[in-house]
């Protein structure tokens, strides 16, 4: 829960619209402001205050107790100009919720932690565990000073500004128990997955002491479980329910059919004839796949009754993962937030030259860059595709929307179910376009590529003819280049067949870039020699009309009819 302070009409304002945006996640505190503060502190995990900064930290002063607990908070001025994240940058949140707010009130926010200013990701907000000096090797990531990345499991990491020849400072990745040496850092992703079966009433204790004892002689740290898994028959017994709760972790259930199909080394007839399925503990952990590390095992009661719970720890491998990133038409504000975020998280980006060249500030220190020229689009593929599957966080990049004339297809065609995969969408040439020359769009629309480098001009003829007579506006791509000079006015002769001369065509090239030009014109009148590979061309279908200079398509629906 968020909470919310103001002292001022001007404050209560903007106060409210939080409130009336974030119905679910906020708490307006009233009444006087050092006791609203006191109990917002004492009560949510996040607070917003409509307050002057230095009032806030004289209020805070005796509330603060330890930076992983406390609240994030944050200020907002008077004016709303700016959302100041002034407590608990990463381990409270408030950094993040500093943008939240500043996008929402239209206010600059401030963050000034020091790895947030210089786009280094925190060591502490990665999402999981992380023990050792985070201080000290955060420092040094921000000083330039050599850090070595030891990571004994593969796992798609942000970018980090490591150093491959060695270094006084650390960052280790691993599931084993160790402890970390001066001028270390210990990352313990979710790498662990305990099966876990139980006799009707399991106290959670003898759960909990199951598990801890098999991680202990295995050498591995409660810290990398991702979850625990059992049959869906057991979902619902209070020692499993409560030994999840106080590990932290999610309780994940599969069904007995589920469980019978996974090969086990260990299968018994009491699960069978219990919950319909040979194995529990070591099924229910191995049905993601991975490394068996703890086979089944029993828990010991002190006095001396059978035992009543099972687990097996199986080490799954690392998810690498692949985010196919839309960047639009080109303009930095038609980039969506999305797609920001995903080029900062990746480290690695594979992309066309030019198109990184758009995009390379926004990129982390330490960002690995596979660009390439024209013309290798499945190489580009591959690449992103072979870089996930080795566990790194790829975002492969294109313009528009990457899954229309991009990307997207390519990748996914390599891709298959042992990588994560992400569509990020982008703006498309066509809908720039349309934006530009008006609404000719309103009503049923087709894109169509006149590119027939890989499709035969037979097939793109035919859905030229289709679109023609059904009297759908059409937009093509990759209308006309150099050596491809005839298909263009082909295209349009088709088109001329079913609709009449005066039909507006738009012709935008650039769309949203600096050199941007735009046109209405008609289909008798357009000269295809005045197009080329960065233009989009939209011919409108008999309704569409050029009005004030705008092409505008009506929806048509019959409700309109009557009240014309």
């Amino acid at each position: 829960m968020i909470g919310l302070i103001s002292a001022t009409a001007a404050g209560a304002a903007a106060r409210d619209r939080l409130a009336a945006a974030w119905p679910e996640r906020t708490r307006v505190y009233e009444g006087p402001v050092g006791d609203a503060v006191r109990t917002a502190f004492a009560q949510c995990e996040q607070l917003v205050c409509f307050l002057a900064t230095g009032a806030v930290v004289r209020l805070l002063a005796p509330l603060l107790h330890d930076k992983r607990t406390d609240p994030g908070v944050v200020c907002v001025d008077e004016a709303g100009r700016f959302a100041v994240s002034l407590v608990g940058g990463h381990g409270g949140g408030a950094n993040e919720l500093a943008r939240e707010v500043g996008e929402l009130l239209d206010a600059e926010p401030v963050v000034t932690t020091a790895t947030d200013a210089v786009g280094v990701p925190g060591l502490d907000t990665l999402g999981f565990p992380v023990e050792g000096d985070v201080a000290g090797v955060s420092r040094a990531l921000l000083d330039g000073e050599p850090v070595t990345l030891d990571a004994e499991l593969a796992w798609p990491l942000p970018p980090l500004p490591v150093s491959d020849q060695g270094g006084a400072y650390v960052i280790r990745v691993t599931d084993r128990v160790v402890e970390p040496a001066e001028r270390e850092v210990v990352l313990r992703p979710p790498s662990l997955v305990v099966g876990v079966g139980a006799s009707k009433g399991a106290p959670v204790n003898e759960v909990l002491g199951l598990i801890s004892d098999a991680l202990r002689a295995a050498g591995l740290s409660v810290g990398n479980i991702a979850e625990l898994a059992t049959v869906d028959a057991k979902a619902d017994e209070p020692g499993i329910i409560q030994a999840a709760q106080r590990l932290g972790v999610p309780l994940v259930a599969h069904s007995a059919e589920e469980l019978a199909a996974v090969e086990v080394p260990n299968p018994s007839d009491a699960p069978l004839a219990a919950v319909g399925t040979p194995s529990v503990a070591e099924a229910a952990a191995l049905v993601g796949g991975g490394e068996l590390l703890v086979p089944k095992r029993k828990s010991e009661r002190a006095d001396g009754q059978a035992a009543m719970a099972t687990c097996a720890v199986v080490r799954r491998p690392a998810r690498g993962r692949l985010a196919v990133v839309g960047l639009g038409p080109g303009a930095r504000d038609l980039l969506t937030p999305r797609a920001k975020a995903e080029l900062r998280r990746a480290s690695v980006l594979v992309g066309l030259d030019q198109y990184v060249d758009q995009i390379r500030d926004l990129l982390r220190p330490g960002t690995r860059v596979l660009e390439s020229g024209l013309g290798a689009e499945e190489e580009r593929a591959r690449t992103a595709v072979a870089e996930a599957r080795a566990g790194h966080a790829v975002a492969l990049i294109g313009s528009g929307d990457a899954g229309v004339y991009a990307m997207a297809s390519p990748a996914l065609a390599e891709a298959s179910d042992d990588i994560e995969v992400v569509g990020v969408p982008g703006v498309t040439a066509a809908l720039a376009a349309s934006a530009i020359l008006g609404a000719p769009l309103g009503h049923d629309h087709v894109s169509i590529s006149l590119s027939d480098l890989h499709t035969p001009w037979e097939i793109i003829e035919r859905r030229v003819r289709a679109a023609a007579e059904a009297d759908i506006v059409v937009t093509f791509y990759n209308p006309r280049s150099r050596g491809r000079d005839w298909q263009l006015p082909k295209a349009l002769a088709i088109l001329a067949e079913h609709r009449e001369p005066t039909t507006p065509v738009g012709v935008v090239r650039n769309a949203s870039r600096p050199d941007e030009s735009s046109r209405v014109t008609t289909l008798l009148s357009l000269d295809p020699v005045t197009v080329d590979m960065m233009t989009v061309v939209t011919v409108g279908n008999t309704a569409t009309r050029e009005i004030a200079g705008r092409m505008v398509t009506p929806r048509g629906y019959r409700w309109q009819e009557g009240a014309q």
